[in-house]
């Protein structure tokens, strides 16, 4: 998997260093290219120049392919990767899986392939439809701009990419809910993971829902309302953000400041003018990401809460660790807190090494190290004057993020085998 995407951004790459790729002709190209590819491949959304201004429309085009693969990429890899491990876990595992989840049975490879792509075009081509509309009728676009305005922001939404034709990103329109809600939506969609989307649109009812299911959604709607309620705490009134808005438009610059951290990239307000406690509720809700085999980022929900309720249970003095009267095994809570811990020491060591290759502040580089791992693409203004040694920083960052989680889960799930003996146990202190 590593390799495969490897390909796929050395090709953008070379793509974009094209002279139609680019509109002017000086310069270097070659770190502006590369950078581009990875955060358009890992669906990022970081850039070092700007979009809509560097790039032709043939750039553009590239860029969008770029999206769309890395998109596809993950959602197919990570549920035929999950396929791979459920098979792995023996007759009796997989009839427990089968029958507790209801949505990775799903036969062969190509059947996997041609649900995926099915509802990733069916959500970007509605989100598309709206957006056109909009563009086309509220802001002066002739129909074509309009069109290809509507399709370019609809996949990156929907692929939590984040990338946009505008200068300011979404920032022009933090007040129109027919361009953010629609993106929004998309966004969310996008997040939630293949599996997920698969059950909620078979209508199976809650009662029947998976673990897996319901993790995702309730610890989405968790984190929104989470999320909504403290951005508009710290930043209803303040003056470079939310504060000259309407009540309308600050509710909506409100939602969309919850939604677009869970790995979107896309930004209607200023981050450099954000309050410090924002931020600091940006990057958990960065580091968190959103649902597994999608197109989101992070270490994910349902890592995230399987820790929290291994953590519940342990102070509730339980050896079980038991959600809505399911038990999850030592094997997924050890899978949890790898992928978390290596999350960690990715972001401080991305950390850390932006500290000595830049002169700014930890704030600013740990909000940078974050949405680089989360493959968010948010930032304060920071990523265009970075140096190439900090660039190579985020693409690892970024790269990693993107890959790594997948990967990583999925090769301890593979190689768990059944060890025939204990050795002798001993309690160390903890604490």
């Amino acid at each position: 998997m590593p390799l495969a995407f490897l390909a796929v951004i050395i090709l953008g790459a070379g793509l974009l260093m094209l002279p139609v790729s680019r509109t002017g002709t000086d310069g270097d190209i070659v770190m502006p290219a590369l950078f581009t590819a990875v955060s358009a491949v890992c669906v990022t959304g970081l850039i070092t120049v700007d979009t809509p201004t560097f790039w032709t429309p043939f750039g553009h085009t590239v860029i969008l392919g770029l999206i769309q693969l890395g998109g596809f990429g993950i959602m197919t890899l990570a549920t035929l990767l999950a396929l791979l491990v459920r098979k792995s876990l023996g007759l009796r595992g997989q009839l427990v899986a089968q029958s507790e989840t209801h949505t990775l049975n799903f036969g062969d490879v190509r059947a996997v392939l041609f649900r995926v792509a099915r509802i990733m075009i069916a959500v970007e081509a509605v989100t598309a439809a709206v957006l056109t509309v909009r563009f086309w009728l509220a802001y002066d676009d002739n129909l074509a701009t309009a069109l290809w305005h509507g399709v370019f922001h609809a996949v990156s939404a929907f692929n939590n990419a984040g990338f946009a034709l505008y200068s300011d990103n979404l920032v022009g329109f933090a007040a129109d809910p027919w361009i953010i809600i629609p993106i929004c939506a998309a966004v969310i969609a996008g997040g939630l993971g293949f599996p997920v989307i698969i059950q909620l649109f078979r209508g199976t009812k809650i009662g029947d829902w998976s673990i897996h299911l319901r993790l995702t959604v309730y610890g989405t709607l968790l984190l929104l309302v989470a999320g909504f309620a403290f951005f508009a705490a710290f930043e209803w009134d303040r003056p470079g953000t939310l504060g000259p808005l309407s009540l309308g438009g600050k509710v909506l610059a409100t939602v969309a400041g919850t939604v677009f951290p869970r790995t979107a990239g896309f930004n209607s307000i200023d981050y450099g003018a954000a309050a410090p406690e924002t931020l600091m509720v940006t990057n958990i809700l960065m580091f968190i990401g959103g649902g597994s085999a999608g197109t989101a980022g992070g270490i994910k929900i349902t890592t995230f809460l399987v820790l929290g309720f291994a953590i519940w249970n342990e102070v509730r003095g339980r050896d079980q660790v038991t959600v809505a009267h399911r038990s999850i095994s030592a094997s997924v809570q050890r899978q949890a807190l790898s992928v978390a811990l290596l999350g960690v020491a990715a972001v401080v060591s991305g950390t850390l090494l932006l500290l000595i290759f830049t002169d700014y502040s930890l704030e600013k580089v740990l909000f940078e190290s974050i949405s680089a791992f989360a493959t968010v693409g948010v930032s304060t203004g920071i990523t265009y004057n970075l140096p190439p040694s900090a660039e190579w920083v985020l693409m690892a960052l970024m790269f990693t993020g993107r890959i790594g989680t997948i990967a990583v889960a999925s090769a301890i799930a593979l190689a768990s085998r059944p060890r025939l003996f204990n050795l002798p146990e001993e309690r160390p202190i903890i604490g």
